[in-house]
């Protein structure tokens, strides 16, 4: 597999080879060993996760918070979506851009969403699938939202999504500087100590 870092620190997107025959195909959609390399250190897995969408619809922006916060190794093996990465993380020098990785079922890449990033996507087919291995189970007391639609991070939606879905959960979460203001956001300089932690084995 291919492993490539975005345009936002701690962000990757990973290409596996497919080996196909007149039997199908086989794929390797995840190495924690490769990951390791690139991330520098291995994913502690703790839950998996899927989702099902109908076409235009919008998950996200989701964070929790740090630590331990929740990385995300996020893959689609059924339709389409288009991925979204942002910098949220207060201080950091890329701090409000974003990132985008297109999963799929051809190409079937996968995205890793290191903690204290955001993550969103948008389905742009029917009963897209995306399925996720996380480092932490679920818990709504850490989990956060920022709306999806805030004109300051100013995601860019295709137009082979359609019109878009949204839940109210989302859509009722407060704007990036909002979420600054009110102190909901991770620092920079917090994510680094915990991933400086993590790649020295928690020691």
């Amino acid at each position: 597999m291919q492993i490539r870092e975005l345009s936002v620190p701690d962000a990757y997107e990973i290409t596996p080879k497919q080996i196909a025959d007149d039997r199908g195909l086989f794929l390797e959609w995840y190495r924690f060993d490769r990951l390791e390399e690139a991330v520098g250190h291995s994913l502690d897995l703790k839950q998996a996760n899927t989702s099902v969408s109908r076409r235009g619809s919008v998950r996200g922006i989701h964070f929790a918070d740090i630590p331990p916060s929740q990385a995300k190794y996020v893959t689609a093996p059924r339709g389409a979506v288009l991925d979204f990465v942002i910098d949220i993380r207060v201080g950091s020098p890329t701090f409000g851009t974003w990132d985008s990785v297109l999963l799929d079922d051809v190409d079937r890449r996968a995205i890793y969403v290191a903690e204290g990033l955001g993550h969103c996507f948008v389905a742009l087919t029917d009963d897209a699938t995306v399925s996720y291995l996380v480092t932490d189970v679920y818990n709504p007391t850490r989990e956060h939202g920022i709306n999806p639609l805030d004109a300051d991070i100013a995601l860019r939606f295709p137009e082979e999504a359609g019109e878009l879905l949204l839940s109210p959960k989302d859509t009722d979460a407060p704007g990036l500087a909002e979420a600054a203001e009110l102190g909901l956001l991770p620092t920079w300089d917090a994510a680094r100590a915990f991933y400086a932690s993590l790649d020295n084995g928690g020691n």
